[in-house]
């Protein structure tokens, strides 16, 4: 038998609102922050992915197996670079923190990203892992330049599919409910995805962390969970207003949300398991990907069971019983 929570919604509305409202303006916060910011220039800190860079890929000369290679020790390794190399002692210097590192084929191959680099400033990159993750098979040692044009393109493009996205979103919940509801399921979403571009300006400004491709993947699949858990919430007040007829609406959503609260916080409780575990196992590739996820999987859940019911309750003019 499922429980039914005595859920007091509509009396704690304010608390409700004035909590997203706090996480809301602490975000945009931190992307007007970011914007103005004279290292980022944008609402987020931007990636690789989008600003171009060069790409430099190493082969090693391993018989057999190759050792196993720690990304963050190439990190640290091309980092030291500034120090003891005079083609990056100039202030103009690329900031070589932002490089990025990918162990593929079981450490045989090393792809590392980093900022637009002159043809000496690379050479000093490849002798120094040379040095340090050798030997390398230098005929298969590749330098590219990814121009910042096909960095404009991806960007236009992520954005393009969140818009097409949230489109879809709205056309299909206008379609099987009402304009009422498609209007707070998209609010409701775009909350979402504020908050976790908040966190990560706050990221990028304090902690230099950078959003990628990955990271629109990460706000589609949030913008899909979060659709999820609303249509689930909206389904049961419908069911409820259908059954429950001499409850006024703004109790009918209490009862509906009541019902639906254990098996919003199971479903959120069992997708953030597997996204702590690759936060903990998953390497550094994946690792803002699923923190994003995990951000966006709370916001989400939050949305759907509190934010969403809360505003549709004020959209009906019957009388509280």
């Amino acid at each position: 038998m499922k429980a039914n929570f005595n859920v007091q919604l509509y009396k704690n509305r304010k608390i409700v609102w004035l909590v997203s409202f706090s996480l809301c303006l602490i975000s945009l916060i931190g992307m007007l922050i970011c914007l103005k910011s004279t290292s980022i220039k944008a609402p987020l800190n931007l990636g690789l992915d989008y600003t171009g860079g060069t790409q430099i890929t190493l082969e090693r000369s391993c018989a057999v197996n190759c050792t196993n290679l720690n990304t963050s020790e190439i990190s640290n390794s091309i980092n030291g670079l500034k120090n003891q190399d005079n083609n990056f002692s100039l202030n103009t210097s690329p900031n070589l923190t932002r490089s990025q590192i990918q162990l593929l084929d079981n450490s045989k191959l090393i792809s590392i990203r980093l900022p637009f680099l002159s043809p000496d400033q690379s050479d000093s990159v490849v002798a120094e892992v040379n040095k340090s993750f050798g030997p390398f098979n230098n005929k298969n040692t590749s330098v590219e330049i990814i121009g910042p044009s096909l960095g404009k393109q991806l960007l236009k493009s992520s954005l393009i599919s969140l818009l097409f996205s949230f489109l879809g979103i709205a056309l299909y919940i206008n379609f099987r409910y009402d304009r009422r509801y498609s209007f707070l399921a998209l609010f409701a979403l775009f909350h979402d995805v504020l908050i976790v571009c908040g966190v990560f300006a706050w990221l990028g400004y304090f902690f230099n962390v950078e959003v990628d491709s990955l990271f629109a993947v990460s706000l589609l699949t949030i913008a899909g969970y979060s659709v999820n858990n609303t249509v689930v919430v909206f389904d049961r007040i419908r069911e409820k207003s259908l059954i429950e007829k001499q409850l006024s609406f703004k109790y009918q959503i209490d009862k509906a949300v009541g019902a639906t609260l254990t098996r919003t916080l199971y479903t959120s409780l069992t997708t953030l398991l597997p996204l702590i575990c690759i936060l903990i196992w998953g390497g550094s590739t994946l690792y803002w990907f699923a923190f994003a996820l995990l951000i966006g999987v709370i916001a989400g859940s939050w949305s759907s069971i509190a934010l969403a019911p809360s505003l549709l309750s004020i959209t009906s003019n019957k009388e509280v019983d």
